[in-house]
């Protein structure tokens, strides 16, 4: 193929490296722009520090990658499961988050037991209980859970949000080859420049920023209380990664579950939460912001985002170019992230759809449960402040998604022995 391009257009193998070497480039910075709003929200929340998140993302998202033989095209940033755990530990240990980070590294290690249990089991097994009409509900559930965070970061200014959100879906439809695939970088910008115009984005935060920083590492302490309370939400957040990595399977169209294997996904995801939390950064966890962003440029190359993993790296030394993104305003990021999430509950349907599920009233049961569930718990919680799940400890339930997927995968192994 290089051949052909440097013969049709008279260019050396030099150029022709650097034109795609360039476009890799500006594919990750899209990747990146998708992941940061999340991986620095969390931080923020919880009081951790915005800049050494960043930088064990982009060191958890190589060690997945190294883990998974650079065959998933995920990207690992903080997750959002661990945030009520990690208040009530600071809470309890009078603000010193060293205790979280223990339970922490604590959870990330019984992620790699389970991982080892997986691996001498058979992913064979696991595979038998993951049918599409399992499957499909899960990454319909994920995709629609998460469109309400995005309408809320969007509500802080919707006209902003409807020009970063028209102008990618205005390119994503009508633009053609790697201008395309710019979708989202070009709706991040066009919203930016609108931000600018109406004056609701602070500079200020870019000019005060030095431009080279060290990230404020700190080292973990462990107290038996808080790994009680922190290390049994890996039984919830199981499910999260079993669905977060066959949607990326889905959209790929590769089976990740298979090759390079669960116990391989599950491996990595471990070590990089053991990683953040031993330096200072909160749980990382495989995110579906990444995966939608693959849904629109349909670029699949895992290389992209390791190249992503390093630009996060680098954001977490370089505190002008990472203040420069914190201080995309909320409306951006919430309109670029209704377009991706959208996408992801898009691959849900396909995936029932291209799979030819038999609309029988077994599967309809096992689909619409996982729907009602996964959906349905948050609506009930919400309005009468009761919770849908099995209790883990005083504090954790598995719930939402976690539960429903369990009761879906029980409901069809009952209901669809044969």
């Amino acid at each position: 193929m290089v051949e052909n391009i440097i013969k049709n257009n008279k260019c050396t193998k030099v150029e022709v490296g650097l034109l795609a070497n360039s476009k890799k480039v500006i594919l990750a910075m899209q990747h990146l722009i998708a992941m940061f709003g999340a991986t620095v929200l969390v931080p923020i929340l919880t009081g951790f520090s915005p800049s050494v998140a960043l930088f064990t993302a982009g060191i958890g998202t190589l060690i997945f990658h190294l883990c998974t033989k650079g065959k998933v095209p995920a990207f690992l940033g903080s997750s959002f499961a661990f945030i009520p755990l990690i208040l009530t530990v600071k809470e309890l240990y009078n603000d010193d988050l060293a205790y979280v980070q223990g339970g922490m590294v604590v959870a990330g290690l019984i992620y790699v037991i389970i991982s080892l249990l997986i691996k001498k089991i058979g992913v064979e097994r696991i595979q038998r209980v993951l049918s599409p009409q399992v499957v499909g509900p899960m990454i319909i559930v994920i995709g629609l859970n998460l469109i309400p965070t995005a309408f809320g970061m969007a509500g802080e200014n919707m006209l902003v949000a409807a020009i970063t959100l028209g102008v990618a879906l205005l390119i994503n439809f009508k633009g053609k080859g790697f201008f395309k695939q710019l979708a989202i970088l070009i709706g991040v910008i066009a919203g930016y420049l609108a931000s600018l115009k109406i004056g609701i984005v602070n500079i200020d935060v870019v000019k005060e920023a030095s431009l080279v920083a060290l990230p404020a590492f700190r080292f973990p302490k462990f107290d038996i209380g808080a790994i009680v309370i922190i290390a049994p939400v890996v039984l919830a957040v199981f499910m999260e990664h079993l669905g977060d990595i066959t949607t990326n399977g889905q959209v790929v169209g590769k089976n990740f579950i298979e090759d390079p294997g669960l116990n391989r996904t599950l491996l990595g995801d471990g070590l990089a939460t053991m990683a953040a939390a031993f330096i200072g950064g909160p749980a990382n966890t495989t995110y579906g912001e990444n995966t939608g962003v693959l849904a629109l440029t349909k670029n699949y190359d895992p290389s992209i985002l390791r190249l992503t993993a390093i630009f996060a790296i680098v954001l977490g030394l370089v505190s002008k170019v990472g203040a420069l993104l914190t201080s995309i305003p909320a409306a951006v990021m919430g309109g670029i992230s209704l377009m991706l999430f959208s996408m992801i509950s898009l691959i849900g349907f396909k995936t029932i759809k291209n799979n030819k599920v038999e609309l029988n009233v077994k599967n309809i049961i096992v689909m619409v449960a996982i729907l009602a569930l996964g959906l349905g718990s948050g609506i009930i919680e919400k309005k009468f402040g009761i919770t849908i799940g099995i209790p883990v400890t005083e504090t954790v339930k598995i719930s939402g998604l976690s539960f429903a997927a369990m009761i879906g995968i029980a409901l069809n192994i009952v209901l669809n022995r044969k």
